[in-house]
């Protein structure tokens, strides 16, 4: 076969076959197919899409491109959870240790920041002296001792999911579904999970803009679980404005402490609970989802999820005592009140500028090779549907240098829209897929 006459079929909307695109992703694995024909093939998806078959197929062949994790010497159900990203998500550090303390062995390869979302690597990171480069035997015997590891992704987990979202990025591919869910799914089933939750953010916040975006992603990679014969459910959730109050990395490790203390935001211990409940429910260590979500309330309660996390933290080399002791986080030199012109109500907050400012004063990266800054961010002070006077503090800012603080904060006071009126209470979990 030859690489243009697929391009071509590609082009005009045909359906290749499970061999054909084996035959493009290993062809330009090996380097065999030139970046140039690569591009054109996927800019041929971006217009036309592909079929479910098609995308079943792309995501067996980045699977299988490179090592697989095998954790059948782990006993329990494997069960992971995943965020498309948003701001203020640190659902996995409170999610994880509730699913975790009703038996659920919870295998967590996670990413950094990127833009202006978060990453669960970096907010652990915060956290001194915490490892998640581990090895795939710590990475092993730390859930048969603990039934919970945090590590990062390899390099030799889906080496060609590595090589095609680094064409994608340069060629203005990133955006189509079906090469989205192909690639999440393919580093997914490559932990050698039973089940995964899926948590795909919509809004302003998120990649996905859309409800209906969000929504045709998540059905995609619902299917790719089904046909690999997973269990697999996925929420649609808002991200019209951040999650919580804390945005920035050690930030939001004293947030997610505070929250499994039953201390934490409204929004953002529902939502944790509500994962919690469905890692539990696909874990089999509940009958229903009801009685799931009864365990995660209780395992919030007697706070043994906030005793898992202080566990995990200690095995992996981390201080746990900073989830008593916020002092021994890093913490920030300085700090910028952010004021309200006028008195009103809350309407809206834009989560995507909340997370470009904070990651323009060094909390997330631009660049893949940027340095993070663990100390700094944005701690809101109002959220949506809040009153607050003129001159009343929307959020303040936390810094460790004045490089773009003043751009910060513009983009912090811009963020916030305030109204004579309090406006309609948006739905937190919008849709769940499966």
């Amino acid at each position: 076969m030859r690489t243009v006459d697929l391009i071509h079929r590609k082009r005009d909307g045909d359906e290749l076959s499970p061999e054909e695109i084996v035959y493009l992703v290993e062809g330009y694995t090996r380097e065999e197919i030139p970046d140039y024909q690569m591009s054109a093939f996927l800019m041929a998806v971006c217009f036309t899409g592909m079929t479910e078959r098609e995308i079943t197929a792309l995501t067996n062949c980045m699977l299988h491109s490179g090592a697989t994790i095998d954790l059948s010497s782990v006993p329990g159900v494997k069960v992971d959870k995943h965020s498309t990203g948003g701001v203020g998500d640190k659902t996995s550090l409170i999610a994880a240790p509730l699913a975790a303390a009703t038996g659920v062995v919870v295998p967590m390869i996670s990413g950094r920041a990127l833009g202006h979302t978060g990453g669960t690597l970096d907010k652990l990171e915060s956290i001194p002296g915490f490892r998640t480069n581990l090895t795939i035997d710590e990475f092993q015997e730390q859930l048969k001792q603990l039934g919970l590891a945090f590590m990062g992704q390899t390099p030799e987990v889906a080496p060609a999911d590595g090589k095609l979202y680094s064409l994608r990025d340069v060629t203005a591919t990133i955006e189509s579904i079906p090469l989205i869910a192909s690639s999440i799914m393919s580093k997914k089933l490559a932990e050698g999970l039973d089940g995964i939750v899926l948590d795909v953010k919509c809004g302003t916040g998120a990649f996905m803009k859309k409800q209906m975006d969000a929504r045709r992603l998540a059905q995609a990679m619902v299917t790719i679980g089904r046909r690999m014969d997973k269990r697999i459910q996925a929420l649609i959730t808002d991200m019209n404005q951040p999650l919580g109050y804390a945005i920035g990395n050690a930030l939001e490790v004293m947030e997610a402490s505070q929250t499994l203390q039953n201390a934490g935001p409204v929004d953002l211990t529902r939502l944790s609970l509500e994962l919690a409940a469905r890692m539990i429910y696909l874990g089999k260590a509940a009958k229903t989802l009801e009685e799931a979500r009864e365990m995660a309330q209780a395992r919030l309660l007697d706070g043994s999820g906030y005793r898992k996390f202080k566990e995990v933290i200690k095995t992996q080399g981390g201080d746990p005592r900073v989830l008593d002791k916020f002092e021994l986080l890093p913490n920030a030199l300085g700090a910028r009140e952010i004021t309200s012109p006028r008195a009103g109500f809350v309407t809206a907050i834009d989560a995507e500028d909340i997370g470009r400012a904070s990651a323009m004063i060094g909390a997330g990266r631009s660049k893949k090779d940027d340095v993070v800054d663990p100390a700094v961010g944005v701690i809101l002070e109002v959220k949506v549907g809040q009153r607050v006077d003129a001159g009343g503090v929307l959020a303040r800012l936390y810094y460790t240098k004045e490089t773009g603080l003043d751009e910060a904060a513009g983009l912090i006071e811009d963020a916030f829209h305030i109204s004579s009126s309090a406006g309609e209470e948006r739905a937190l979990i919008l849709e769940v897929i499966g």
